[in-house]
This record gives structure tokens, sequence and C-alpha cells, in this order.
């Protein structure tokens, strides 16, 4: 499976000049948590929720400073043709919790540890599908009719 197959495509990206108050904007109308920041579609940084309240609440910046002013400008990629697993080690070794994804030197999307555990998640209800319902067509008994610990079950007609 490639990396394509289950990032956030396109990236939500704003320019480096771009105001905090129009990244927030962003991040609130698309429901992300993070913004890529671009010029001419070449990722210079990531601007993440963490970054809005640490470096810029917690610095005392206002609405009106700028993206570049917040962002984190050490952006950790993967490709669009990568291997899940590159993504999986590259998030374990970086530490991070979004990867721009790029095609060449544009970014076309987002991967982030949430795409990946949806991505589990549904790969584990595939396999435990037909278990749950080999389960479920069992005829369940009453508790008392197993025996337990190799006694013989009590008041049983």
């Amino acid at each position: 499976m490639k990396v394509s197959d289950v990032m956030s495509a396109p990236a939500v990206s704003v320019a480096p000049h771009a105001s905090l108050a129009e990244v927030i904007r962003e991040m609130g109308d698309f429901g992300v948590g993070s913004v890529v920041v671009a010029e001419e579609g070449k990722p210079r940084g990531i601007v993440t929720d963490r970054d809005l309240a640490v470096r810029g609440l917690g610095e005392g910046l206002g609405p009106g400073a700028r993206a570049e002013d917040v962002m984190s400008p050490q952006l950790v990629t993967v490709d669009v043709s990568d291997d899940l697993h590159v993504a999986y080690r590259t998030f374990r070794r970086a530490g991070v919790r979004r990867l721009p994804v790029l095609d060449g030197r544009q970014v076309v999307g987002v991967l982030t540890i949430d795409d990946l555990l949806l991505d589990v998640f549904q790969r584990l209800a595939d396999l435990l599908g037909p278990v749950a319902w080999s389960i479920l067509e069992e005829p369940p008994g009453p508790p008392s009719a197993v025996p337990i610990y190799g006694t013989e079950p009590q008041g049983l007609p």
C-alpha cells in the first residue's frame, strides 16, 4: 500500500506572509490541525495547532503575525509513491504527527498519525469481521452449563 492511498489530499496550505488569523481560519474551514506553509507549491514549513498555541499565543503574538513567524521550518516529508512502511518508519524516527507528502518538490497531501490509525482500525475490522460473525452465530448457553475448573455444573435438570 502506498502513502497516496491513505493521505489527505490536497494539502491545506498558506503563504509564508499569511496572517495567523488566516491560518486559523483555514484550519477551521478544512477541519485540520496543520497547514503547510508553501510558496509556489514548494514547502517552506508547517504550522500546527500546537505552534499557534506555543509560538503564537505563548509568545504574545497577535492575529496579525505571519505564518512564517510560528512555523516549524524543519520539514520531514514522504513521497507520494513511498510504501506505507516508509511512512511508519519516518513517523517513528522523526517524532512528528504530520508528514507533508511530496510529488517531486510539490506538496500534494498530508499524512497524519490519525490517517494511519484509521487504516489500522479498518484492517483490523476487515480481519475480525468474519471472526465476530462466527461468534455471533453460535447460540449462547447459560453460564452454569459450562464446567468450571473441571467441576460439573450444579442445578441443571
